[in-house]
């Protein structure tokens, strides 16, 4: 940026110490700047707009399979919560509201990918007579969850937690402007489950979401 402003500068000086007193050499020299300045502006707006609206991040892991896998590229878009909240269903990039999530990193450096579950104001527990999650009292049909990528049921003893092989947890009433977030990958994904010991219950605050993923290569 220096060297390009600094060599501007000086042919500029030499430019005016050659032209006619009259101008009409200047602006005849100077027009071809008008489509090169306007250029550089779109440029600059396509950028900001970009990085202000999309943004690019590869998933590491296997706590969104079968949806989402490690390798894959997706596309996060901001302009959708510039909107209005995320909804159950969507998938989205956020970043660790706590230390439970971040042990000892950075958040902002430590994003994360899960599906919205449930939002501010609705109760979310596991399971109904058949092993589906409830939200206020509605089972769930989630058919993004791979059966073989979930914990087992037993009917017999519905109350097996998560984190001792079976499906259990909550209830939890997610606070307004909060998150229950799950991985599709339900025996793998540590989510709002492993973390109701912090501050949320495990929810994530709406404002810490950095975008819904929108494509995925």
């Amino acid at each position: 940026m220096a060297n390009d402003s600094g060599g501007a500068e000086s042919l500029s000086a030499e430019g005016e110490a050659r032209e006619p007193v009259s101008g009409e050499g200047r602006k005849g020299r100077r027009w071809w700047l008008i489509p090169v300045i306007a250029v550089g502006v779109a440029v600059v707006v396509v950028a900001a707009a970009t990085v202000a609206l999309v943004r690019t991040y590869e998933i590491p892991g296997r706590s969104m399979q079968p949806t989402l896998t490690g390798g894959d590229r997706i596309f996060a878009e901001k302009l959708s919560y510039y909107l209005g909240d995320p909804k159950p269903g969507d998938v989205v990039v956020f970043v660790g509201p706590t230390d439970s999530w971040n042990r000892g990193r950075p958040r902002d450096k430590d994003t994360r990918v899960a599906r919205v579950i449930a939002v501010g104001g609705q109760t979310i527990q596991c399971c109904d007579a058949q092993g589906r999650v409830v939200v206020d009292d509605e089972p769930l049909d989630e058919p993004y969850v791979d059966p073989k990528r979930n914990n087992p049921f037993d009917p017999s003893r519905p109350d097996i937690r998560f984190n001792l092989g079976g499906r259990a947890f909550g209830p939890v009433k997610v606070s307004d402007g909060h998150l229950w977030v799950m991985g599709d990958n339900r025996r793998e994904a540590a989510d709002s489950r492993y973390h109701t010991d912090d501050e949320y219950q495990g929810t994530v605050p709406a404002a810490d979401v950095r975008g819904k993923v929108v494509n995925v290569e």
